[in-house]
């Protein structure tokens, strides 16, 4: 590409006219620009300015990394009475935005004004113009910062999602060359997002603050969750751990409670190079940590073209599906499992015999009676009702050998899910060196959620569901980007040592 420089008016006027004519052919924006792939791939090829500017050149390479042939762009050619921004400029720019952690999109149309260089090298549809030195007027070209907005909350986060594609793919080549196991163990997390609304002011005045049947009016999207929460009741003696003015009612549970939406991420480390994002979901906060582990898990597979063998998760997670999801039939237990807590519901023990029957507290294992189908579960699952092996299938005793308390209403009864899941939740040994080994990798969550809430994932200052959502993708489209930067800054030294 040749760098076509400004003209001056001190030659004849065809001559001059001609030159103009070409600056304005050169700069103009067809539809047909070369992405950030292929920029990156030729930067020698690039115009004069552009090579002259450390931040268009800092970006080039950071977003240069992803083939952005395969993002699935809007129509271009459809004609508006105006030409288009392209969502791949749009989603760029964004990036920008966060890397230099910018609040508001005022601050980002500031930041691209300032630098011509990137707003070519992201490729906005340039408006040609001789009195500027890049060939191109900056301000035209670029939409308003309310336009910026505007395209957030209606980009359909599908096409983010294929950007993630693209990252993991970018990760799982360059890793799997120096590992032989890269993505085999997971961990699952949540981090709150608190809304931008008046609600979760606690010096502001709000009557029936915690009333989930009344929606905020900044953000109707929001929803009313906690996120920590104690095993206690609020009483009158207790100092309210709200404002006066909003004590908690003392028929819930005491926790900190919030307006907001929930981000669930996946997330893998490699150990001596870097942890990645494999997967992630944006949900109202009134929505419980099990309900991310399906549709997460779905793309992690999707990506990945297999599924993990372990997983760590927290006690939110302790759930007989987690389980039965890494069981393998053609391994041993130990070789694929998810390293869960155990959460004493109830506080009963569960014990089982070598064929899988639950014994009861005589240690004697309880028949199979009958299965039913349970619809009013999350995931609706088969259950089987075990019963007493001294009464079913014929009685054979008199009496319970340990004179049980329910003998003479039938015998004990137990309910459970027939998967294999519901086995392995009580049998898998807690104590073992690999399980805590695999329960260690929940780490890899934990740096991500802090890397996100360094970056503004926490407070977001949006105001609608769409936008919150297509901004965490975003957030952890550059966490992976950063990471592989690292990736290949720490394999060069590698290699010239």
């Amino acid at each position: 590409m040749t760098n076509i420089p400004i003209v001056s008016r001190l030659v004849s006027p065809k001559q001059w006219f001609a030159r103009a004519q070409q600056l304005i052919s050169h700069h103009r924006w067809r539809g047909k620009r070369s992405n950030l792939h292929v920029l990156a791939q030729n930067p020698d090829h690039l115009p004069r300015f552009v090579q002259e500017s450390t931040v268009a050149m800092r970006y080039l390479r950071l977003l240069g990394t992803m083939d952005w042939r395969h993002f699935p762009e809007r129509d271009l050619e459809t004609d508006w009475g105006f030409e288009a921004v392209p969502y791949a400029s749009f989603v760029a720019a964004c990036l920008v935005k966060l890397d230099q952690q910018f609040a508001y999109m005022s601050h980002l149309h500031r930041y691209l004004t300032d630098h011509p260089a990137l707003v070519w090298i992201l490729g906005f549809p340039t408006v040609p113009s001789l009195s500027h030195p890049c060939g191109f007027d900056v301000q035209a070209s670029l939409p308003t910062p309310r336009h910026f907005t505007r395209m957030l909350r209606t980009l359909p986060n599908v096409k983010l999602q294929c950007l993630l594609d693209e990252t993991v793919r970018l990760l799982q080549a360059e890793l799997s060359t120096e590992v032989d196991d890269f993505a085999q163990c997971i961990s699952l997390d949540t981090k709150h997002i608190l809304a931008w609304v008046r609600e979760n002011n606690s010096k502001d005045y709000v009557k029936d603050r915690y009333d989930k049947t009344k929606r905020p009016k900044g953000d109707p999207d929001c929803r009313l969750g906690c996120k920590r929460r104690r095993n206690q009741r609020a009483s009158s003696k207790e100092p309210p751990p709200t404002p006066l003015d909003n004590p908690i009612p003392p028929n819930i549970s005491v926790g900190e409670y919030f307006w907001g939406y929930a981000s669930g991420v996946v997330a893998t480390k490699v150990q001596g190079w870097s942890q990645c994002v494999l997967a992630e979901l944006t949900q109202p906060f009134d929505q419980s940590d099990v309900s991310y582990f399906f549709p997460l898990m779905a793309d992690v597979e999707r990506r990945l073209g297999f599924r993990p063998r372990f997983g760590a998760f927290d006690a939110a997670f302790d759930a007989y599906y987690v389980y039965e999801y890494f069981h393998r039939d053609d391994l041993p237990d130990e070789a694929a499992f998810a390293a869960v807590p155990l959460a004493k519901r109830g506080g009963v023990q569960r014990l089982f015999d070598p064929q899988g029957l639950p014994l009861c507290q005589a240690g004697l294992p309880m028949p199979l009676r009958h299965t039913y189908l349970c619809r009013t579960a999350r995931i609706p699952h088969e259950r089987g009702r075990h019963v007493c092996p001294l009464r079913f299938p014929e009685v054979t005793a008199s009496r319970c050998p340990i004179d049980h308390k329910n003998w003479p209403k039938g015998g004990c009864t137990t309910t459970l899910p027939t998967s294999a899941g519901a086995r392995i939740r009580y049998q898998l040994d807690r104590d073992s060196e690999i399980y805590k080994d695999v329960y260690k990798q929940r780490t890899a969550t934990e740096r991500i959620n802090s890397q996100a809430k360094q970056l503004g994932i926490e407070r977001p200052r949006l105001r609608n569901r769409q936008a919150i959502a297509n901004q965490n993708t975003l957030i952890y489209i550059l966490i992976n980007l950063r990471a592989l930067q690292r990736v290949r800054e720490l394999k060069a030294e590698r290699q010239s040592d």
